[in-house]
């Protein structure tokens, strides 16, 4: 067991950091969080996730989770009204919680051309903030719902918070830019020099 356990470990603790480098050690982008924050974040998620599956096993694919910081945020899509909300209560009951977001639609409520429409905006965002030398575009989770964008992650200060609100604002067809954009000096735990 102890074997196992060694080996696994290590595997974790490299999941859960969200640094990537690329050729001779040139940073792709930063995340704040210390490590400790890192590995309670991925722990309540992989919680939340399980807890989902176990419940209904559909909501394993249709259902995805983001934790930052202990704020949860949802997104994808249910069939009633009565699920988003089951959800919903379900993430404010997972330990260590500090905020919900909630962006989870009701399958009825979209069709084709609107999902391929929110789709469209989604990755014209994403590509605008990869392009963004002001924006570090891995640190942030996008989702489009009937033309509204939630933007949900950490901006390394308030520059960058607006480049991320101005590039989103830009996108020709967006009704509503609803961010969760969180400053990494205001992340619970994390102190930056």
């Amino acid at each position: 067991m102890k074997k196992i356990l060694s080996l696994i470990l290590p595997i974790f603790l490299i999941s859960c950091t969200s640094v990537s480098q690329f050729g001779a050690g040139v940073n792709i982008t930063f995340d704040p969080r210390t490590i400790g924050m890192q590995i309670d974040d991925t722990i309540m998620q992989k919680n939340l996730s399980a807890r989902l599956a176990l419940v209904d096993k559909k909501y394993f694919l249709s259902i995805q989770t983001e934790v930052l910081d202990g704020r949860i945020f949802l997104s994808g899509k249910v069939d009633e009204p009565e699920e988003k909300i089951k959800i919903t209560k379900m993430a404010w009951e997972t330990r260590g919680v500090r905020s919900v977001k909630n962006a989870i639609t009701i399958k009825g409520q979209s069709n084709f051309k609107s999902t391929a429409k929110d789709i469209l905006i989604t990755s014209q965002l994403r590509t605008a903030l990869i392009f963004n030398k002001k924006t570090k575009a891995r640190n942030y989770t996008l989702e489009t719902v009937n033309k509204k964008i939630y933007i949900f992650g950490i901006a390394m200060n308030e520059e960058e918070k607006e480049e991320v609100m101005t590039e989103a604002s830009k996108i020709y067809d967006v009704q509503e830019v609803i961010p969760s954009i969180y400053l990494a000096t205001e992340l619970s735990r994390t102190k930056i020099n």
